[in-house]
């Protein structure tokens, strides 16, 4: 299977969740939260520094639910508000 590259807004949006994971994270190690979330440390890492833009949903459920974040706080960090009457396109 080939991966298509990452556009500029995925790119985007992988590192507005990277900066608000290591926020949320706060003075806790990235290695507890990775254990606790049930993730490797360097899955965790890529996340937060961006290098992984587009993790597994159930990846960004569990860290959220370590760090006590709702998803719907996560999504309205992570996708940037759009214009009033244009429809979401799905990708």
């Amino acid at each position: 299977m080939v991966r298509m590259p990452l556009t500029p807004a995925e790119v985007e949006r992988g590192e507005r969740l990277g900066a608000l994971l290591r926020r949320a994270r706060g003075d806790r190690s990235m290695l507890s939260v990775a254990l606790d979330a049930g993730v490797s440390p360097e899955t965790l890492r890529k996340i937060e520094s961006g290098r992984v833009a587009t993790p597994a949903f159930s990846t960004i459920a569990a860290i959220a639910g370590v760090l006590h974040l709702s998803l719907d706080a996560v999504w309205a960090e992570v996708e940037p508000a759009r214009e009033v009457g244009r429809p979401r396109v799905a990708s």
